[in-house]
């Protein structure tokens, strides 16, 4: 059955409508990150670039690593842009764009986010690399698919009691990132997490400038929450999302977090820009190594 023009929507050349690529532009290997501008941060230690793309939000540029292709992409902020970038990648690689059809034979992607991140920790200090092996995700996004298969119900639902969470906010789902993904990226330099992904970065984040928040120990209950011998460790706005997207399309994700901030004892880090690069580097030698 082909899609109708009001679903899978294309540009006028042919490319997916919000990213603006091909199939053939696109690699095997995706790295993900919030800031455009980090894209180039990231292509500027390619051996070669062989594309660059940039429409709203998304910037994106193809190219090799040490023998791998590679893309990087920006997504923005948010879950919101993530299920539109996901969506869209999946539908380069598993949709054929000419007859509008699901192809027979579908493709896992291997996706990577690099971003930022908060520690809600003391134990988890600024400056450090954090894997997060599971999030927990404040959006509501996975409530408008068909998730159940492999949402933790068990632990959104211990989260939702000890925290006791308010009722007008969406339902919290709990999603794993992919076990090899995780374990190619972890090493002594990285600490494991259990990530929750809001949906903005003050307010729903605890932080207040001008603004009084609907529950001031929100942070607090999340820092003091425990189930199966597991706790929040960070606050991020990308992960659940990602995880949840790729669960449900087939892809392998992992997101590797740079602490720029720990939220129990007030620091930010004095280098963040350096954070990032060691990142980065770290990210992409393990990609390939």
């Amino acid at each position: 059955m082909s899609f109708k023009p009001s679903e899978l929507i294309l540009n006028s050349d042919g490319s997916i409508y919000h990213l603006n690529l091909f199939p053939e532009e696109l690699a095997p290997t995706v790295i993900t990150v919030g800031d455009p501008e980090r894209v180039t941060q990231i292509s500027k230690l390619f051996d070669r670039i062989e594309l660059k793309k940039q429409k709203r939000e998304f910037t994106i540029h193809t190219g090799e690593y040490s023998g791998k292709r590679i893309t990087v992409m920006s997504t923005g902020m948010g879950t919101d842009n993530i299920d539109i970038a996901f969506t869209e990648l999946d539908a380069l690689v598993n949709i054929d764009l000419k007859k509008k059809e699901i192809k027979e034979e579908l493709t896992s992607l291997e996706i990577i986010r690099i971003g930022t991140t908060g520690s809600i920790r003391n134990e988890i200090p600024v400056d450090s690399f954090l894997v997060s092996e599971k999030a927990i995700g404040f959006d509501g996004l996975m409530h408008f698919y068909n998730a159940s298969a492999f949402l933790d119900e068990s632990f959104a639902h211990a989260f939702i009691e000890q925290t006791q969470w308010s009722s007008k906010k969406a339902k919290p789902y709990v999603v794993q990132g992919d076990q090899d993904l995780i374990q190619k990226m972890s090493s002594s330099q990285t600490i494991p997490g259990f990530t929750a992904t809001n949906i903005g970065f003050y307010g729903p984040q605890g932080r207040v400038l001008r603004l009084s928040l609907a529950d001031e120990k929100m942070n607090e209950r999340l820092n003091k929450f425990a189930f199966n011998g597991q706790v929040i460790t960070n606050l991020e706005m990308e992960t659940s999302g990602i995880y949840g997207m790729s669960k449900l399309l087939g892809h392998k994700a992992v997101s590797m977090n740079a602490v720029v901030a720990n939220r129990e004892t007030g620091e930010f880090s004095k280098d963040p820009g350096k954070l990032m690069e060691n990142l980065i580097q770290y990210s992409l030698e393990k990609l390939v190594s």
